[in-house]
């Protein structure tokens, strides 16, 4: 039901979240290190892998909407840069090799159910490097009037802290509700 309602957001083009527009944290990411690989989870049109590759990344984009894959695909002939773009459910990743020396997910790790969160981080740790940086953004649910279904920060330390260093984690709020920034770290195996 999900993929439909993702297909449907897209056809109709109220997809609020796909903003053609990168967002700071991203880039300044980017700027201070060196490119390598990177996937970029639940990637939508493309526009963060696009900034990736742009960036020098062999950037993959995932997603799980076939509608956003293809307009990804002609983002990318279009701007003349080199970028993958593959529908999978991000919580399982079937066809996606790695490792990768960077993730990112910006907005789809909070619209999994927490079986799939689960999932998810089992299949990112195996197409990450030992030392691979994560970038999350996440709406959280922490006071009264947060999504419902958003984890708790205690819930994403327990899935993400068992296999990966905290960096940094950025506190904000997004239309009047919590969200984070968080920047892990996968440790050495």
């Amino acid at each position: 039901m999900r993929r439909v309602i993702f297909e449907w957001r897209y056809l109709t083009r109220h997809a609020p979240w796909d903003t053609g527009i990168s967002p700071p944290e991203l880039t300044a990411f980017l700027e201070e290190r060196e490119p390598g690989s990177a996937i970029d989870l639940g990637c939508g049109t493309g526009t963060n892998t696009l900034t990736m590759a742009r960036y020098g990344w062999r950037a993959v984009g995932v997603d799980i909407s076939l509608l956003a894959i293809l307009m990804a695909r002609q983002k990318t002939r279009r701007a003349g840069l080199a970028a993958v773009f593959k529908r999978a459910d991000v919580s399982r990743l079937p066809s996606i090799e790695g490792p990768f020396d960077f993730a990112l997910d910006i907005g789809c790790f909070h619209a999994l159910a927490p079986v799939a969160q689960s999932h998810y981080v089992a299949c990112l740790l195996t197409r990450l490097h030992p030392g691979a940086d994560y970038l999350l953004y996440t709406k959280v649910r922490a006071r009264p009037g947060d999504p419902s279904g958003a984890p708790t920060e205690y819930a994403i330390r327990a899935l993400f802290s068992a296999h990966m260093q905290l960096v940094q984690v950025k506190q904000g709020e997004d239309r009047g509700r919590t969200s984070a920034w968080y920047h892990w770290r996968v440790e050495n195996r």
